[in-house]
């Protein structure tokens, strides 16, 4: 028997109640919520299940206006893969309604009479999203393994209710209630903690065409849980699973249903992950927001809220690091070399690669006055001196010194096609142009996989490893009073310019739609890391201009408190640095001849203390 959702009351700001559905193989989140709203923990915090998914990117996958605009933007650009796109992209978008489908020989699709049309009968089912009784019904059938990756998840469809087994972390769940409200039978399922569930979704490979549209192979679209694999938190002492971030535990205990009864003693249990499912998506959670009866969503705008602030306390206080690690000043330069440390356990960004995070860095004279600036953010959300933001058919590379104010490090994905020309198309994507994302801590730039290991220039830099790149700024001074005052931050960004202005061109309803959305949400970059620091030049031990000699050598003047000791240290890259000498500062300023010079490539002096 098959009971469809009733007819849904008029929108309002506070959004739609949850639906409420009962299919062979799937309920509503609403019959879930009946039992596991209005729970405590043992600092009496709500940690109530429906409050705090609803307004997740989970709950939302199936509603999210970008997802729906770019599935649209795929198949008008290949229109003859439709069915492989939309199915596809149902399988971790619509994921119980797919199921489902497929379970009941039903057709899976997602426009016209498909999944997004009200009148289709697992219309609810699919605008449930990524739902409780999807992810709880997954079972341990070859997680972590390739077969489970790009929604190979493994959901039993052929045994009845109410013997069909539902997983979750704890022991000895009481079974009656459910097996009587909801026609499932729930068993202990550890893998419920493990993040090789998340990666049935979450390692993602699409199908790739050439420029005639014929498939040629897959694409690594999102890697998380390889990276994940590659990270120290995969083992101990470090270790820590999907979960434990994205669904901090509790306070304590907490009873895991709000229903009680003669003889149902029900215990507290620990630890409980609250359902927070906390990202970076903080785009969509404030389009979310404003847009809640348009999008027919099914929490308020408080919800939203606190969810987008949860995503913006990870990312600024869980995410990365950033410090200023070294700063030098001479005569007519100022050098600064910045350590951006990446915290997460995945590549920073991570997942779709539309995201990409930058480091804004500016520099200020003794007047107050900025005189260098590397990634000033736009308001319309471009990067000052992003080079695919003026053209798209080019990316800014991965830089280990930047020199120019033009010139900004931007930590991206960017795809290209099998003509190796830059790509917003995932369908056209082969491989990726440029990955200079920030490694999670452990990975292996040596070992790691085709799939996920870093493009050439990123792979080759010996100061971009496992867990932070280091990159140095050297910057003109002259005209400028000291001292001198360094600010930076690094800045997260969930849809990039050109990404959205491709997407833009197209001319379908979700497009603009979308784009309309988009127009009016914050588009404001997150600082999720800030760092500063400021230099005297006229109080710091410094080298002078270099002065070349006839003979090919050079000679430093160099400035220090007298009796001071320095050494003299010079690299070609100002990476590696070598003393040359260790000297007594006896007047001002004393010089160092180095006769080295003559036969060397270009190099950098520094005086460092002993």
């Amino acid at each position: 028997m098959i009971l469809l959702v009733a007819s849904a009351p008029l929108v309002s700001a506070d959004g739609l109640p949850l639906p409420s559905y009962q299919w062979p193989d799937f309920v509503g989140s609403a019959n879930c919520a009946a039992c596991h709203t209005g729970l405590q923990d043992a600092a009496r915090n709500d940690v109530s299940i429906d409050t705090h998914w609803r307004s997740t990117m989970m709950a939302n996958s199936a509603r999210d206006p970008f997802w729906q605009a770019k599935v649209a933007s795929e198949v008008s650009r290949n229109p003859h893969l439709q069915s492989v796109i939309e199915a596809k992209c149902a399988t971790c978008h619509m994921p119980s309604a797919r199921t489902q489908a497929l379970g009941l020989s039903l057709p899976v699709a997602i426009s016209g009479s498909g999944f997004l049309d009200p009148a289709n009968a697992l219309h609810s089912v699919a605008m449930d999203g990524v739902s409780c009784a999807l992810c709880h019904q997954i079972a341990d059938q070859a997680l972590g393994q390739s077969e489970s990756f790009s929604g190979g998840y493994t959901v039993d469809t052929t045994t009845a209710s109410p013997d069909r087994l539902i997983y979750g972390p704890f022991p000895s769940p009481f079974t009656a209630q459910m097996r009587n409200n909801v026609g499932f039978t729930p068993v202990q399922g550890m893998h419920a903690t493990n993040s090789a569930l998340c990666g049935v979704c979450h390692n993602l490979w699409t199908p790739y065409v050439d420029a005639e549209g014929i498939v040629r192979g897959e694409f690594p679209e999102q890697m998380i849980y390889s990276e994940w694999e590659q990270s120290q938190y995969r083992r101990a002492p470090n270790a820590r699973q999907c979960q434990d971030c994205h669904m901090p535990p509790a306070v304590g205990g907490v009873k895991l249903s709000n229903r009680g009864g003669p003889g149902l003693n029900m215990p507290a249990r620990s630890p409980f992950g609250q359902h927070f499912f906390v990202g970076a998506n903080t785009l969509l959670l404030d389009l979310f927001t404003n847009q809640i009866a348009p999008l027919a969503l099914t929490a308020s705008s408080a919800h939203f809220s606190a969810t987008r602030q949860r995503a913006i306390a990870q990312l600024e206080q869980q995410t990365a690091r950033l410090m200023v690690a070294e700063i030098g000043v001479g005569s007519n330069e100022l050098a600064v070399a910045l350590v951006v440390s990446n915290l997460a356990g995945h590549k920073l960004p991570s997942g779709f690669p539309s995201r990409r995070a930058w480091l804004h860095v500016w520099i200020s004279d003794g007047q107050g006055a900025v005189f260098f600036e590397s990634g000033r953010p736009a308001p319309d959300g471009s990067i000052a001196g992003n080079d695919a933001d003026v053209d798209p058919a080019r990316c800014e590379p991965h830089r280990q010194v930047i020199d120019q104010p033009g010139q900004v490090q931007i930590y991206e994905a960017i795809m290209q096609d099998t003509g190796a020309a830059i790509t917003h198309t995932l369908l056209r994507a082969a491989s990726y142009r440029k990955d200079n994302r920030l490694l999670p801590a452990g990975f292996d730039k040596t070992t790691a996989g085709p799939e996920i290991v870093p493009t050439a220039d990123p792979a080759a830099d010996a100061d971009f490893q496992g867990g932070s790149d280091r990159l140095t700024y050297r910057v003109k001074t002259a005209g400028h009073p000291g001292p001198f005052v360094v600010r930076a931050e690094l800045l997260y960004q969930t849809l990039a310019r050109g990404f959205a202005d491709d997407l833009f061109r197209d001319t379908g309803s979700a497009a603009a739609s979308f784009q309309a959305m988009f127009d009016a949400a914050d588009r404001t970059p997150v600082a999720i890391a800030q760092a500063a620091a400021n230099v005297d030049p006229a109080a710091a031990a410094r080298i002078g201009s270099p002065e070349p000699l006839a003979d090919g050598s050079v000679r430093l003047p160099v400035f220090a408190p007298i009796s001071s000791t320095n050494r003299v240290e010079t690299a070609a890259d100002f990476t590696r640095w070598t003393t040359l000498a260790t000297l007594v500062q006896t007047s001002n300023p004393s010089y160092f001849l180095d006769p080295s010079s003559s036969n060397a490539a270009a190099r950098f002096y520094r005086l460092r203390a002993p």
